[in-house]
């Protein structure tokens, strides 16, 4: 298989865990037991057997660039895109980085953690022609803040639906993705029609054309790190791993 690229999402204001380190504010530099997030996220993407990393920044940008430029010595080749509607959907992010593609490409955001069995997992996993596949969690007792998870209803293997909100649902969404071009060919569809896309708009239109899977992660481990209470519980988590 050939070695995938990285995307990862980190154009955002990250106003929720603004405040919680003494030492940034912003989200993709704060410190999880000791290591900024975006450092164990590229960390995750090596893993996975990535050779090259495309991350897209928005808020605060180019002090996130210098800084990752300055402290990252790792294996990945990084590159920096800009999404310069960085106050509009995620979808837009994905879109950014889009001109750094060629092939498959793992997706993932810059504040969500990985136990390396998981990014092994994302690694090695085929998505379906033209489209996409997410890993997800079905785990759902051991999910921290539930109400705040992207919800997802898997039928026979696909999803059948997906949204914070949905009241039917049998896991979540982990917030990574083995995908084709067909799902940034899905958001730019949405863009050009509304001028904003979220990447679950993406997900939503390649579901009803059957060309959106799942991966389940089965003992694996992640947390979204979005709020104070989530960093507590993700340091939490690392300690016993």
């Amino acid at each position: 298989m050939a070695i995938k690229t990285g995307v990862v999402l980190a154009a955002g204001f990250g106003s929720r865990l603004a405040g919680t380190s003494g030492e940034t504010n912003l989200k993709p530099l704060t410190p999880v037991a000791g290591k900024p997030l975006m450092m164990r996220t590229l960390d995750s993407l090596e893993k996975a057997g990535c050779g090259r990393v495309v991350i897209v920044l928005g808020y605060s940008g180019e002090k996130i660039q210098e800084t990752i430029g300055e402290a990252y010595s790792g294996s990945l080749e990084v590159v920096f895109a800009m999404n310069d509607q960085y106050e509009l959907s995620n979808g837009l992010s994905v879109l950014a980085a889009a001109p750094y593609l060629d092939g498959e490409f793992l997706l993932t955001m810059a504040d969500h953690i990985f136990s390396d069995d998981v990014m092994t997992l994302a690694g090695n996993h085929e998505p379906p022609l033209c489209g996409a596949t997410l890993l997800v969690d079905y785990k759902l007792e051991s999910i921290f803040d539930i109400d705040d998870a992207t919800k997802v209803l898997v039928i026979d293997g696909r999803i059948g639906e997906i949204g914070k909100r949905i009241e039917d649902y049998n896991c979540v969404d982990t917030g990574l993705f083995v995908c084709t071009s067909g799902l940034i060919e899905a958001i730019q569809v949405v863009y050009n029609a509304s001028g904003d896309a979220s990447l679950s708009d993406g997900v939503h239109s390649l579901s009803t054309r059957g060309k959106m899977t799942v991966l389940d992660i089965g003992d694996g481990f992640w947390q979204d790190v979005d709020t104070p209470e989530m960093l507590v519980e993700a340091e939490k988590q690392l300690f016993v791993q």
